[in-house]
Parts: C-alpha cells; sequence; structure tokens
C-alpha cells in the first residue's frame, strides 16, 4: 500500500492562540511539509486547490513544480484539480511540466472540490458541473494519447490538429477520479477503468464499501479487470505520541473549520462527544497515537482492500512544529509498521 499525505494548506489564525501567519511563512512551511515527508520515504504528497482566504493554494501545479526541484521520490498530486472550472489543455501543460522537474512523479487528481467558488471565478455555471466534468475529463484522457490533438466540445472552443507541450515525462500521467458519496462519479471511474480516490471524513468507514464494490463491480462489467484498478482512501487525521494528545490538539481546528463549514450549508457544529466518537477505531477520523492510525488503516484494508492510503494534516490552523512531528510519526511510526503488516 502507498502512504502519503494531503493538505489544503490552510490559512486561517490559529484558533488556540488567533495569531496567523503571511501566505509566504505558510507556503515555506508547506514546502518544508513535503521535503519531510519524502525525506521519511512516504510515497505520495497532495496539494488542494481553493478560491477562498482561509486557503493558500490556488494552483497546485505552481506549488508541487517548487516541490518537485526540492524532493527525490514522492509522488506529486493534486488533491484536487477542480477540472470543470479549469481548461484541460493548461492542466495538462501544467502538469507535464511537474512531470518533467520531477522526473515522472506528477498527477493529477480530478474532481469536483471542496467548494464552489472557481465556477463563477473562471465564468462557469454550478448546474453545468456534471457535463462539464465529463468532457473536460474526456479531453484531458485524450491529451496523454498524442502530442497533436483534434477535438471538438459543447464548452471548450474546438482543437484542430494542434500541438500540446510539453509533453509528460512519460507521456502519460496518472490520472485519479477523486469521489465523496455520489454514486455517478463512482461509476464513471469504473467505466473509464481510472483509479478513483474516495474521500471518507465523517461517519463510519463501513458505510462506504458498497461504493468500492461499485467501483470494481462496473469496471468488471465495461470490460476491464478490477485487478488492475488503484482505490485510495483519503481521511482526515492528525497523530501525535499519544492519543490524548491527540485529540487535545486536533479538536480546537478541526471544530474551528467544521463548524464555519457548518453555518454555510447548515450542519450543526461539532461538539467534542461528536469528536471523539469520529475519532473511534471504527470512526471516520485518524487522530491518535501511531499504534491507534495502524490499527485503524488496518482495519480500512480489511473493509476496502485500497492500494493508497492519504491522510490530511490538517483540516484546520495547527502550529507548523505539530504539523512537522505528525509527518514525522506517520514516516517513521506507522508507515513501517503498515507495510509490513500488509506484505504478510
Amino acid at each position: 500500500m502507498e502512504l502519503g499525505i494531503y493538505t489544503f494548506a490552510e490559512l486561517a489564525p490559529d484558533p488556540t492562540t488567533g495569531e496567523s501567519i503571511t501566505a509566504a511563512q505558510r507556503l515555506h512551511h508547506l514546502m518544508e511539509e513535503i521535503e519531510l515527508a519524502d525525506q521519511i520515504g512516504l510515497d505520495v504528497f497532495g496539494v488542494g486547490e481553493h478560491h477562498r482566504p482561509d486557503y493558500i493554494v490556488s494552483s497546485p501545479a505552481v506549488v508541487l513544480a517548487a516541490a518537485a526541484v526540492k524532493t527525490k521520490n514522492i509522488k506529486l498530486t493534486s488533491a484536487v484539480t477542480v477540472l470543470s472550472s479549469d481548461d484541460p489543455v493548461r492542466v495538462y501543460q501544467d502538469f507535464a511540466t511537474v512531470d518533467l522537474l520531477s522526473n515522472g512523479r506528477a498527477e493529477i487528481m480530478a474532481g469536483r472540490g471542496s467548494f464552489i467558488e472557481s465556477f463563477p471565478l473562471f465564468g462557469y455555471d454550478l448546474e453545468d458541473y456534471d457535463v462539464l466534468f465529463e468532457e473536460k475529463l474526456h479531453l484531458l484522457m485524450k491529451l496523454q494519447e498524442s502530442e497533436k490533438i483534434t477535438w471538438k466540445g459543447q464548452h471548450r472552443p474546438e482543437l484542430k490538429n494542434l500541438g500540446v507541450y510539453p509533453r509528460a515525462f512519460n507521456d502519460k500521467m496518472p490520472i485519479w477520479i477523486a469521489v465523496g458519496g455520489t454514486p455517478q462519479s463512482v461509476v464513471r471511474a469504473g467505466t473509464l477503468g481510472l483509479p478513483m480516490a474516495l474521500a471518507i471524513i465523517g461517519g463510519t468507514p463501513d458505510r462506504f464499501v458498497p461504493f468500492a464494490r461499485l467501483y470494481r463491480e462496473t469496471a468488471r462489467n465495461t470490460g476491464k479487470d478490477p485487478a488492475k484498478l488503484q482505490l485510495s482512501i483519503n481521511s482526515h487525521g492528525f497523530i501525535a505520541e499519544d492519543s490524548k494528545q491527540a485529540l487535545n490538539d486536533y479538536y480546537p481546528p478541526y471544530a474551528q473549520v467544521m463548524g464555519k463549514i457548518g453555518r454555510e450549508r447548515g450542519w450543526p457544529p461539532p461538539s467534542r462527544e461528536h469528536f471523539e466518537a469520529e475519532c473511534s477505531p471504527q470512526g471516520a477520523l485518524f487522530v491518535g497515537s501511531p499504534q491507534q492510525i495502524v490499527d485503524k488503516i488496518l482495519y480500512e484494508y480489511e473493509l476496502f482492500k485500497h492500494q493508497r492510503f492519504l491522510i490530511q494534516f490538517s483540516v484546520g490552523t495547527m502550529p507548523h512544529e505539530k504539523i512537522m512531528k505528525s509527518i514525522e510519526l506517520f514516516g517513521t511510526k506507522v508507515a513501517p509498521v503498515v507495510r509490513k503488516a500488509i506484505g504478510k
């Protein structure tokens, strides 16, 4: 199993101290986080795309290009690229550049994203989300096939035997489909035979098992080999030396962010009781000691038999040194145990 980290590169005031850092400081911290993940042997680092004041990355490819020249082995992916409001040609070109800088370590994770600000910002109607995503995904896949492309769709000017440059390191880069709770998205990934990243950020993981089953069954029914599919489970979490410390450190920023999103979307704010239930052995949050995280990863592996696990450090603003410690524990205490257990 590949083990990695993804982040939205939050830029909100620390909920405990009320202090804020600058955008430049946050980006420098992010580079240090990616470098550390690479140095301790983690497999993947993902960076999300947002267009809000509380997150610093609006162009994951730019950040990943900077990370590409600072790292040696770790795969670099968006988490996610909001493809419906972007231009697939530019997406391919940007990530091909990352791929060249990293000698073939770039990936694209395409999805809807957590928020909707990019649609009005770039002149798209959110009501067209599904048709935009479908059309642009097929164009992105076609761009990998050859450097000259002829293509026509409804939502982008047609391409008539035009070259798209630069080409990726090995021409084709992995394109993952990010899925939340929509069966139609699962069916799309299975039908196309593309790797699928399933976000589990609340509730009990076992209720998502039907999505993994649907993904593999759809692939089989459309002539794909389910054994060749790749499934990633993506979840929120935080690791500290002991569980009490992890819970106490993580709850304030988690409650701040989820409470804010809840006010926007009509959800109730998370209570400490609800939070701790989500952190239980069968809950969705990966918050605890290294051994607790090992146990939960292996529990979910029995449910999903997935090939990749990514943990989001963190949902809200936390001190940089605590994030760095969490990454260190993940790479040095969790990853070796998980790899050995699954290898058996």
